[in-house]
């Protein structure tokens, strides 16, 4: 809360402290008005980049928890880190723990049928979320691209890692994918296992049970964070007014990594019209490494725009970037599971933290600012004068980019 009188503005690191507040103040003013969910203060945030710092901290979670254990991803696939989860989750079911386990009926198909017997031998609970056979091709559409896990009901993380290989290791090599998650606790946990309740709900007929202690939650430190959740519906969501607000409330800087980039001709022309105005726009996407060819496609029919506007775009060079970030100004970051493509803003079910920390900020735009050595430019004189096949190939996904 700001005060009522204001504190006297005696040095320029009082003036630049002033500054900052009010940037995060009209932000979260602008955010709850617009998105109609209220931000949560006494926060506490872990950044968690890549798999060797991601998956121990969550495993750690999952083996001490005492009460309950509730997870979903969109990705379940095979591999040791498979196998590490589902033995976690079992151990703790067997021990009486309840435990249960989400999971998309498209992204996690690829899950080992003997990770998903030894779950249900132990007690956990498992449900698919809309798997395809059972749906009609509109509902099939729309996916769970969320991920969450909410241990205790004191400890959450989100982000966009995947339960598979690919996300191991330190993003080393092609086979070990770029990525960040969030470890969470304070009152925006309620936020995290909101997402999952919404989603369970229409999986489970049991919502919560004797297990759940529904406690207070305590300050655990500063951040101030709002949870925002995308739904697979039809219409304006709130994660296309969460993406707009940071951009027109930009005045300085916009930084955006994420692993999809195929936004529709709005959201080009939104980017292009903050670059326009004098803000520094860069955008951070797949380069060599991708597993989505035809999305990456769909994104670079737009690089020719968003150049001319002065749009900065790099490529990263190493392996996947797989991570999903949004920096404004040094004092506002977006974080979780949501692509900057029409799949994860009209389609799917997603979750953001929009978290107002000038510190957990600047951790990620020092991640960024380490990316971006590791990045090559696109340049534009060279973009302009591609092959033919390359274009043509941009043209070829047209039909699908709603898809993509």
């Amino acid at each position: 809360m700001i005060a009522s009188t204001p504190a006297p503005v005696s040095t320029a690191q009082d003036t630049g402290g002033s500054e900052a507040a009010a940037r995060k103040q009209r932000i979260r003013r602008r955010l709850e008005r617009l998105i109609g969910v209220a931000a949560t203060e006494g926060n506490e945030l872990r950044v968690l980049r890549n798999g060797d710092e991601i998956f121990p901290a969550m495993l750690e979670q999952v083996r001490a928890a005492e009460h309950t254990v509730d997870m979903m991803t969109f990705v379940y696939w095979r591999g040791e880190i498979a196998r590490e989860f589902a033995a976690a989750l079992a151990e703790r079911a067997a021990a009486g723990i309840r435990v249960r386990l989400l999971l998309d009926g498209f992204g996690a198909s690829r899950i080992e049928p003997h990770l998903l017997n030894a779950m249900d031998a132990a007690g956990v609970q498992v449900a698919w979320f809309r798997k395809p056979l059972l749906l009609s091709p509109f509902k099939q559409n729309h996916r769970c691209h969320r991920k969450a896990l909410i241990v205790d009901e004191t400890t959450a993380f989100t982000g966009g890692v995947g339960i598979a290989e690919e996300w191991s290791g330190d993003a080393q090599d092609p086979g070990h994918w770029r990525d960040t998650h969030v470890q969470v606790r304070g009152p925006a946990v309620d936020g995290i296992a909101a997402a999952f309740a919404q989603n369970w709900a229409e999986c489970h007929d049991v919502l919560f049970d004797d297990r759940d202690r529904f406690i207070e939650h305590t300050p655990r430190g500063e951040a101030v964070v709002q949870v925002v959740r995308g739904s697979a519906s039809i219409g304006w969501q709130d994660m296309q007014t969460l993406i707009r607000v940071m951009l027109t409330t930009a005045q300085h800087r916009f930084r955006l990594a994420t692993a999809y980039f195929a936004p529709d001709d709005y959201f080009i022309e939104l980017l292009c019209d903050t670059a326009r105005r004098g803000v520094q726009v860069q955008i951070l996407l797949p380069g060599p490494h991708t597993d989505q060819r035809a999305c990456q496609l769909a994104g670079q029919h737009h690089y020719a725009a968003l150049l001319a506007a002065g749009v900065d775009i790099r490529q990263y060079q190493p392996t996947m970037m797989h991570a999903k970030i949004i920096t404004v100004d040094q004092v506002a970051s977006l974080v979780g599971s949501t692509n900057f493509n029409r799949r994860s803003l009209d389609h799917d079910e997603e979750i953001m933290l929009a978290v107002l920390d000038e510190g957990f900020t600047a951790t990620l735009d020092d991640h960024y600012d380490q990316d971006l050595e590791r990045s090559e430019p696109i340049d534009p004189a060279r973009w302009s004068h591609r092959p033919t096949s390359q274009r043509l190939r941009e043209l070829a996904v047209t039909p699908l980019r709603r898809f993509l």
